[in-house]
């Protein structure tokens, strides 16, 4: 016969899984949001050398429009994941919120879920793409820089979001459970 305390480990068990996993995810998350700091930083820095090269020396930085643009897609797919984590986007909830509880709570999950299937569906599609331009060699004009290495990594971090969500769909079905329950 179980003791009360170990059925409430055991319960307790998987609430402290989705915990971790949320503690990983977040960090995750965190460190993808540095990158893309650290993007914007040099897009800051390029484009000022740049115009500094241009007004000054009348000599532009060779390739500096297209390093720009890469670097604005790691400053975007980065940045989303971490948004994510902090409920950055935009949600237009006044309306789900003068509904009653257990019926915002279902809302909740089905935007979830659809947002789950829209980022599994873009990691899915970048990666494919990824491989496709991988393997026809496809460069930038200027500077010859690869694209593939910078879908790959738009894929990842649409994977990390993808996990984000899934984090807060489990929350929010044992929130179901907590609500339904009272």
């Amino acid at each position: 016969m179980e003791t009360q305390a170990t059925q409430r480990q055991r319960v307790a068990e998987p609430y402290g899984f989705i915990h971790r996993l949320e503690k990983y995810i977040n960090k995750l998350s965190f460190w993808l949001n540095c990158i893309a700091g650290a993007g914007l930083i040099g897009m800051l820095l390029l484009v000022v050398a740049d115009i500094i090269g241009i007004k000054l020396f009348r000599s532009p930085i060779p390739g500096a429009i297209e390093t720009v643009a890469f670097l604005g897609v790691v400053v975007i797919g980065f940045a989303v994941a971490y948004t994510q984590v902090l409920h950055g986007h935009i949600r237009v909830d006044f309306i789900v919120m003068k509904f009653p509880p257990k019926f915002a709570a279902i809302i909740d999950v089905l935007m979830l879920i659809m947002g789950m299937s829209l980022f599994v569906i873009l990691t899915w599609y970048s990666f494919e793409y990824a491989q496709v331009i991988r393997a026809s060699g496809e460069v930038s004009m200027t500077q010859r820089i690869p694209f593939y290495p910078f879908v790959y990594g738009m894929a990842f971090c649409f994977g990390v979001t993808f996990l984000v969500l899934l984090v807060e769909f489990i929350k929010s079905l044992i929130r179901i459970g907590t609500v339904w329950n009272r």
